[in-house]
């Protein structure tokens, strides 16, 4: 009779150890300052820029707003990056040209939720692009 109180008694103490160090574990490391896995250079932040797929971009409205790409028009000089960051839940694209023409010149593919796309652009002019599952959503880089 004692084994049967022993044995379930200590399988719970067990646990309740095991918690207790999960639990003290994710309160320290959610105080303590974590480092960015990316270094960036001074030099690397000025080459390119990023654009965000805000949440709520999927549904229609951020148009509206020009807010379904943000910015929804951003200016580069010549030889710079663009990076998309899609920060939705959902699904997006980014593809040049317009939705009616798309053009080829590039195009991510379906980003999954905080998937990233980056294009450098090489030379001068305004370039239009869009998202081929959302097509309310439209934006535009100016080269110069």
């Amino acid at each position: 009779m004692r084994k049967k109180i022993i044995i379930p008694g200590l399988i719970i103490a067990v646990i309740v150890i095991i918690s207790v160090i999960v639990i003290i574990s994710v309160f320290v490391m959610q105080n303590e300052p974590l480092e960015s896995s990316i270094k960036l250079q001074d030099s690397d932040v000025e080459n390119f820029a990023t654009v965000t797929m805000p949440t709520k971009s999927s549904r229609p409205g951020c148009d509206e707003t020009n807010s379904c790409y943000i910015p929804s028009k951003i200016s580069i000089q010549v030889g710079k990056s663009v990076t998309w960051l899609n920060e939705d839940a959902a699904f997006h694209s980014v593809t040049s040209g317009t939705y009616e023409n798309p053009n080829g010149m590039f195009d991510s593919g379906h980003l999954d939720p905080n998937e990233s796309f980056t294009v450098k652009f090489e030379e001068s002019g305004t370039f239009d692009y869009f998202c081929t599952l959302h097509p309310w959503m439209k934006g535009k880089v100016v080269v110069e």
